[in-house]
């Protein structure tokens, strides 16, 4: 669970009504539908040879070597057939945040936290409801990149914390975008969706 004074986020939907002065309350805030959901291809590099004539060169007649000016080309993988492998490691369509509650403490702000309302779409079968703070978000990518240190690079970063900006409203906003693409790199990655960290982190 996320601890009050390191949340931090990303793109939400500001609040319907009041002033931006941090205050808190439980009120559920609709978030602004979703434009795009920007998702990047996965990509490895072809691990076979490449045509000699154009990425190697000769050196002195001692045969061909690899030319440092020209790397081994990167390919695209097409995860679109329905009976590859990859495709079949693939259980969600896509990934919503569809609102947030900001939980109220005691007294204004002290022991207040956000809770993220999250649909995932499945392919077989309806929707996933779940509900998140950013920390478990947080401790959802820590267990991936000790899992998967191959693939970090594939792992996105979170949005950045910050103590005294994060019930406002363009803070939330900002906090939503990057939460949202977050998810979606991480369920739409055949290598990841599968995995215990994953199933812990949505059925937990």
């Amino acid at each position: 669970m996320e601890s009050t004074g390191s949340d931090t986020g990303q793109h939400l939907c500001a609040p319907p009504a009041g002033p931006d002065d941090g205050r808190v309350s439980s009120q559920s805030v609709p978030l602004r539908p979703e434009r795009n959901s920007i998702v990047p291809p996965f990509w490895k590099r072809d691990e076979q040879t490449e045509d000699l004539s154009s990425n190697q060169s000769l050196t002195n007649g001692a045969g061909p070597v690899h030319d440092v000016a020209h790397p081994a080309p990167i390919h695209l993988e097409d995860h679109t057939d329905e009976t590859s492998d990859q495709c079949k490691a693939l259980w969600a369509r896509c990934v919503t945040i569809d609102d947030y509650v900001i939980v109220g403490g005691t007294a204004p702000g002290a022991g207040s936290y956000v809770v993220w309302n999250c649909t995932v779409e499945t392919l077989d079968g309806g929707p996933m409801k779940i509900r998140k703070r950013y920390s478990e978000f947080d401790e959802l990518r820590r267990k991936l990149v000790e899992t998967f240190p191959h693939a970090k690079g594939a792992i996105p970063p979170l949005p950045p914390k910050s103590v005294i900006s994060k019930f406002r409203p363009r803070f939330l906003e900002r906090r939503h975008a990057g939460l949202s693409y977050f998810l979606n790199c991480i369920l739409l990655n055949p290598e990841f969706a599968g995995s215990p960290v994953v199933k812990e982190f949505l059925f937990a």
